[in-house]
């Protein structure tokens, strides 16, 4: 009995492999596809963006900066590349991260996947009517930012979150559309 049962097995286990190799990989140009149109909820974000920005730094002290963002779509519009930087009153760069946006198909989900200040993470990120939203969860709280894309202006609060407490604003920043951007696409390689 176990001899037939092993044999069963080894035949099933063939036939399921020969059925998956037969569907074989999914058709990258269906994948790019269906990336490229999901990813267009966040097409508002496109751009060379600048304004005021403010922190509360560890000290508690308010630090104001000139932000600047340059975002532009990537490998065919599937991808989101993002470049932010904060300037002091004296033109240092303060502040410098750099992001992309991607959709999964096989999830339905959307990440973003973040390099800022040394640290690096991958995030959900949830486009909403007038902008997106994302956190990172921080022990017991988390930390939400929310931006909203209206008539040029971008603007993006980050918040402190803790269960039975009033949100806290760490972050604020107002920009203004000051541009269109080729960034990332311009400028790849020739051939020869």
């Amino acid at each position: 009995m176990r001899r037939f049962a092993a044999i069963a097995l080894a035949v099933v286990t063939i036939i399921g492999s020969t059925n998956v190799l037969a569907q074989g990989r999914p058709n990258p140009a269906v994948l790019i596809a269906a990336q490229r149109e999901a990813m267009s909820v966040f097409a508002a974000m496109d751009g060379v963006w600048r304004g005021p920005a403010w922190t509360i730094l560890p000290s508690g002290e308010k630090h104001h900066i000139t932000q600047t963002e340059r975002i532009g779509p990537f490998l065919d519009g599937s991808v989101k590349v993002i470049e932010g930087r904060g300037y002091d009153a004296d033109g240092k760069v303060t502040f410098n991260a750099f992001g992309t946006i991607s959709y999964n198909v096989a999830t339905r989900g959307y990440t973003l996947h973040s390099y800022a200040m040394g640290n690096a993470g991958d995030f959900t990120i949830t486009p909403t009517a007038d902008g997106y939203a994302w956190e990172i969860p921080a022990g017991p709280m988390t930390i939400r930012y929310v931006a909203t894309i209206k008539d040029g202006t971008l603007r993006e609060v980050g918040d402190y979150v803790q269960a039975g407490k009033e949100p806290q604003r760490f972050f604020e920043m107002n920009l203004k559309r000051v541009g269109d951007t080729k960034w990332p696409a311009e400028g790849a390689i020739s051939q020869k």
